[in-house]
């Protein structure tokens, strides 16, 4: 309540000395537009939006008012939040660290083939062995809808991966099909990956979180900064449309920028 009262206060303080039945569409696009202006989120700028067009719903209704000037309107969009990437170094951090037992030798086949070929978390945990086919390099993985496709396996990954194969029957049940199992022989589940990155990552240096997606994201940031080759980085994804990979493209700007900033002679800062 307090809240839809401080939107209302907004609104008045905005319109002034014009009478609120007054009001149109292009005011209060203007409105929020000056909103948006001063700093206000997007979430921010949709609530104020929302206990406006409220108001003349029950203005309307109640009071003779004779439209709502805010029926048609939308407020920005929220700025899409870029994925988070480690750095080539921090990724060699991560990965060059040598596995102490049999279970760390599985992680680093883990996440060696994360980085590798940029998979999903549920494509690495539905992972079986018959997809696997190190000799080519390629791994078939099914992502989203059901769609399958090759991805490429990396040298590295392939050696932590074949180093996982030689001692996981000491771990995996006879029947169990997929490539990497849990200590009790099934296959792992999305929670259990999550936490052996996370414990990973910390026994390797890292000060930042590091989650299975982040690796995916590392990937395609990677191969974009050195390929640029945008649809490439879209089949690997797997992503049904390039617009979903373009997000890539603003990390890919802020290296460059970072570079610019560092380099240039006319950028360089005092």
């Amino acid at each position: 309540m307090e809240s839809y009262q401080r939107d209302l206060a907004s609104l008045i303080e905005l319109a002034q000395d014009t009478d609120l039945q007054a009001l149109d569409s292009n005011q209060i696009r203007h409105f929020i537009a000056r909103l948006h202006g001063q700093g206000l989120s997007a979430k921010s700028l949709a609530r104020r939006l929302s206990a406006w067009r409220g108001f003349y719903r029950f203005a309307c209704k109640r009071l003779g008012f004779a439209g709502n000037p805010c029926g048609d309107l939308r407020p920005p969009k929220a700025r899409r939040a870029l994925p988070e990437a480690l750095s080539p170094d921090a990724c060699a951090q991560l990965l060059d660290r040598a596995p102490e037992d049999a279970l760390e030798a599985r992680d680093k086949a883990m996440f060696e083939l994360f980085y590798s070929s940029g998979l999903r978390l549920a494509e690495l945990t539905g992972l079986d062995i018959s997809a696997l086919d190190l000799s080519a390099g390629e791994a078939s993985v099914t992502g989203k809808g059901s769609k399958t496709r090759i991805v490429p396996v990396g040298e590295k990954a392939r050696t932590a991966i074949d180093a996982w194969l030689g001692i996981r029957h000491g771990m995996a049940k006879p029947e169990e099909k997929a490539v990497f199992v849990s200590r009790n022989g099934g296959r792992l589940t999305h929670r259990q990956v999550a936490l052996r990155l996370d414990r990973w990552a910390r026994k390797a240096g890292l000060d930042v979180h590091v989650h299975p997606h982040m690796l995916r994201h590392s990937f395609a940031t990677h191969v974009l900064q050195s390929s640029g080759d945008l649809r490439a980085v879209q089949e690997m994804l797997g992503h049904a449309n390039i617009s979903t990979t373009q997000v890539y493209t603003h990390l890919d700007f802020q290296h460059l920028a970072k570079v610019y900033d560092t380099a240039h002679p006319r950028a360089k800062r005092k």
